[in-house]
């Protein structure tokens, strides 16, 4: 393909990040942790967790250290920081997420404590990642105005993205409802 998809500026996505023998180790890896459910205001949601190195309340909006990162994440961090040409210890949280089939996860950014670099993987199933310009909440009630999306990707199995700059800073994403299993693995650098 010539032309990639419409992303915002910052966001990099590169296929087949891992093999197909690298994602199978991951994903018995994957199945072998205690996963926690997500409430936000009062809701279950359908996607798990698990934090490493620094735990996420979504209801406090707050960090705190958590369980180190395990071994097997080790060298999929290394890789990840390698292509965001960043020491790894940077990346000092690592989020696992399960997205059982119809789960999904709504408009959102990253909690502003993590930093300016954010890398992400797709496992088993293709995901579309949706995009639209930030804006805060007591603006979008002052205008009324419909907010749309202005960005997409399919995120393939296996492939890696990352979000840097604008696609960081200036937007907001969601991923629609997934057709079957799908695991996710998110580095995180923390905002200095």
């Amino acid at each position: 393909m010539l032309f990639g998809p419409s992303v915002p500026d910052g966001l990099l996505y590169r296929p087949d990040f891992v093999t197909p023998d690298e994602e199978r180790d991951l994903v018995a890896e994957i199945e072998r942790l205690e996963f926690s459910q997500v409430e936000m205001r009062g809701v279950v949601a359908r996607r798990r967790t698990v934090h490493y190195g620094w735990t996420y309340g979504y209801y406090a909006r707050r960090t705190e250290p958590g369980p180190p990162l395990p071994g097997f994440l080790l060298p999929l961090r290394a890789r990840a920081a390698d292509w965001a040409s960043i020491d790894d210890r940077l990346f000092v949280e690592a989020l696992i997420t399960e997205y059982p089939a119809a789960a999904a996860i709504g408009w959102h950014g990253d909690a502003p404590m993590f930093g300016d670099v954010i890398a992400g993987l797709s496992l088993l199933s293709p995901a579309r990642m949706r995009f639209r310009p930030y804006v805060s909440p007591k603006d979008v009630t002052r205008a009324g105005l419909p907010r749309r999306t202005t960005h997409e990707i399919v995120l393939a199995p296996r492939s890696a993205y990352m979000l840097t700059g604008s696609a960081r800073r200036d937007f907001e994403h969601s991923i629609p409802a997934v057709e079957r299993l799908r695991y996710s693995i998110t580095f995180r650098t923390l905002r200095s």
